[in-house]
């Protein structure tokens, strides 16, 4: 499928739901390695919910001195990347909780809906960045219902109003203001996260900072050790890159 250049700012790429670089083909070989040893978390701890905050302005899940570090690319706008995420989010957290790997998800935003609900899985912070975003993703189809159920002079509509107003708006007329509300953030904390269109610039900087340290074709895209690895998009094909990289 075509590739979505990066944003420019908030003046963002139009509405698509033909998921367009949602999938792809890289270039890249995963790290290979000896078995890593488990390493105990602090105690009264695990080590999948220690997540900590990256100068980026992503979430690293597990041990920061993990010696395997798994990041993905991945888009709340993209099916394969929510496929990836009922197969192997809770196998993503059994093997952080050894102690032996970290894993990140950079948030790859393709178009407007994309940043609403970017801007809103991370309103309530570190902690719940995680869960929130996996329910994001399982709410991915009724979310485009609603989307295509608007059409297109509303969705203009609301394309025009002044950037601090329209992701607000958007994400109001597609129902993820109340999902967010029912999971615990404030309506009043999120429409000020939706207003911030700082975090929207930074977001889609991360967009253009990716393309050009990795060329980015698509997602999800995976990372081990720094390294994009080729012919991954589902867990399937990511878990052996994973063992041979010590698991």
């Amino acid at each position: 499928m075509p590739v979505v250049k990066a944003l420019s700012g908030v003046v963002l790429i139009a509405l698509s739901l033909t998921l367009a670089a949602c999938g792809k083909s890289e270039e890249g070989a995963a790290p290979k390695g000896e078995a890593i040893a488990a390493v105990a978390p602090p105690a009264g701890t695990s080590w999948s919910e220690t997540i900590a905050a990256t100068p980026e302005g992503y979430f690293v899940m597990g041990n920061p001195a993990a010696k395997l570090k798994l990041v993905e690319y991945g888009s709340y706008t993209c099916s394969h990347c929510r496929d990836f995420s009922v197969e192997a989010s809770e196998e993503i957290k059994k093997l952080v909780d050894t102690g032996k790997m970290s894993f990140e998800f950079r948030t790859y935003v393709r178009d407007p809906i994309d940043i609403s609900t970017a801007l809103l899985a991370r309103c309530g912070g570190k902690d719940i960045f995680y869960p929130l975003s996996e329910q994001f993703f399982a709410n991915q189809n009724a979310m485009f219902e609603k989307a295509q159920a608007l059409g297109d002079q509303p969705y203009q509509a609301l394309m025009s109003a002044p950037p601090a107003q329209r992701f607000g708006r958007l994400a109001g007329a597609l129902g993820l203001i109340d999902f967010a509300k029912q999971r615990g953030i404030a309506e009043d904390q999120a429409k000020q996260c939706l207003a911030d269109t700082g975090a929207a610039e930074k977001l889609a900087k991360g967009v253009e900072t990716a393309n050009s340290q990795y060329q980015i074709t698509g997602t999800p895209s995976f990372l081990i050790n720094g390294v994009l690895v080729d012919n991954v998009a589902n867990w399937a094909t990511l878990q052996p890159k994973l063992k041979e990289a010590g698991i």
